[in-house]
């Protein structure tokens, strides 16, 4: 049976690390109450709905920054959330992780302001650099509907606050150019990006701000998901599923 509609379980379980900063959530109450745990410790709690799916945590202020050879070497997939202490990632595990990548095919998925992480400008080959602002209201269309992280996505919704993240994007043209985000300010940002790097593929997804209550979003929960089924390295057999099709209703 297709799970979820999105891929078939071909029996291998898919090992997921969310690497989180972790500071805004120890010293900020309004983060502390939307992720009183941490933001990656909530995304792992939907994460792991899907019986396919381990998520192991690590932060900055975990010993080896929380990455350990023993912890990277067993990653499928690598989430990644920085914010205001990107310097202090050590540049020889950045260069383990774009390995990682570029040979061994594993995903990695940085979100929101994970644009300005070290790991993605060193797998991408950019500064990242764009332009924000204040919390507005935002619309991601989806642009891309046939693509697997858009399974299950409608055609637009809806975030109440999200921070503004506008263009111009300094990033290479991506691959596949999946959501586009409107924002009430009348900017519009790519926020959601794939590229194949080597043997891996990248997927950067804009919305995360840590006062911003997006990563609670069914919508947004889905298209993380998504995105670490498509991210996963090739050898390990998830394969879509033809007889699952989504069709987005025009609304």
């Amino acid at each position: 049976m297709c799970k979820k509609g999105m891929v078939i379980n071909m029996g291998k379980t898919i090992n997921v690390t969310f690497w989180n900063e972790f500071r805004h959530e120890k010293i900020n109450d309004a983060v502390k109450a939307l992720y009183p745990d941490g933001i990656h410790a909530y995304v792992k709690s939907f994460l792991e709905t899907n019986d396919d799916i381990k998520v192991t945590l690590a932060s900055l202020d975990d010993p080896d920054q929380g990455l350990p050879d023993e912890v990277l070497n067993n990653t499928d997939v690598l989430l990644w959330w920085g914010h205001m202490h990107h310097g202090e990632v050590d540049d020889a595990l950045v260069e383990r992780i774009r390995q990682r990548v570029y040979v061994n095919g594993m995903g990695f998925v940085p979100l929101h302001s994970a644009h300005h992480s070290k790991p993605f400008k060193a797998i991408i080959g950019t500064t990242g650099n764009l332009c924000w602002g204040a919390e507005v209201k935002e619309f991601i269309w989806n642009i891309m509907p046939s693509h697997p992280i858009a399974a299950g996505v409608p055609d637009h919704f809806e975030l109440e606050t999200e921070e503004i993240y506008a263009e111009p994007f300094q990033i290479p043209a991506p691959d596949e150019f999946i959501f586009n985000g409107w924002y009430a300010s009348g900017h519009v940002f790519r926020s959601g990006c794939c590229w194949r790097r080597g043997a891996g593929k990248i997927f950067y997804f804009q919305p995360g701000h840590e006062t911003c209550p997006s990563f609670h979003n069914p919508i947004v929960q889905r298209i993380i998901t998504n995105a670490v089924y498509w991210a996963a390295p090739a050898d390990m057999g998830f394969n879509y599923d033809a007889g699952c099709p989504y069709v987005n209703p025009i609304v």
